[in-house]
């Protein structure tokens, strides 16, 4: 069952490319902390990924700089793979973030020394340029990374920070506050549903 089923290909870089194909199936498995629209469960990496990938192509209109599309696309695929091994941290969870870094690099380590050198070398560089958030493809994938949850929040009576006890607006402004710089016309729709969450008792002044 499963991995022990594999049949190789013979060819050793084609037996990588599958081996990692369905290793990242896992990512299914990783739940974030993010409601369904629908409030049926909540979301998984593979889903939020897929999400993001398609608002790329969606809100490029909105990006203060020129970026590449398709390069943001893959971007938006890859960026969480590692999760598969260093599990999801949640943005606001103060004492997870503070060995993020360390638990994200040694599962890109192993996780990417499954494929072929160069195309392990390839998806870990974007990955990188993801995490720095320093390109205008960085940061613009990055905006997405942050609208998509903050949106199903909108739309679930805010699940993940009621849950979770985030209730202070300056957290969630601190972490929206890549959208204000790389899509500020986005962005007074982001202060629209912060105040309205507030009002509603979901966030706190």
């Amino acid at each position: 069952m499963g991995m022990d089923d594999f049949i190789s290909s013979g060819m050793d870089r084609l037996d990588k490319q599958l081996t990692f194909t369905a290793e990242i199936d896992k990512m299914t498995s990783i739940l974030r902390r993010t409601m369904l629209i629908d409030k049926s469960r909540r979301e998984n990496d593979a889903e939020h990924s897929w999400h993001i990938a398609v608002m790329a192509m969606l809100f490029e209109e909105y990006a203060t700089a020129p970026v590449d599309i398709g390069k943001v696309v893959r971007m938006c695929v890859v960026h969480d793979l590692i999760e598969i091994y260093a599990g999801d941290t949640f943005a606001y969870d103060v004492a997870g973030n503070l060995d993020k870094a360390e638990r994200e690099e040694k599962a890109a380590d192993k996780l990417f020394a499954l494929l072929p050198e160069e195309q392990g070398a390839y998806i870990r560089a974007l990955w990188e340029e993801f995490d720095a958030m320093e390109t205008a493809d960085a940061k613009y994938a990055a905006c997405l990374d942050r609208i998509q949850p903050f949106f199903h929040n909108t739309l679930t009576e805010g699940h993940t920070w009621v849950e979770s006890g985030t209730t202070d607006r300056a957290a969630v402004e601190k972490r929206m506050s890549v959208v204000k710089e790389f899509m500020p016309s986005v962005y007074p729709w982001v202060e629209k549903n912060i105040e309205n969450a507030i009002a509603k008792g979901w966030l706190k002044p």
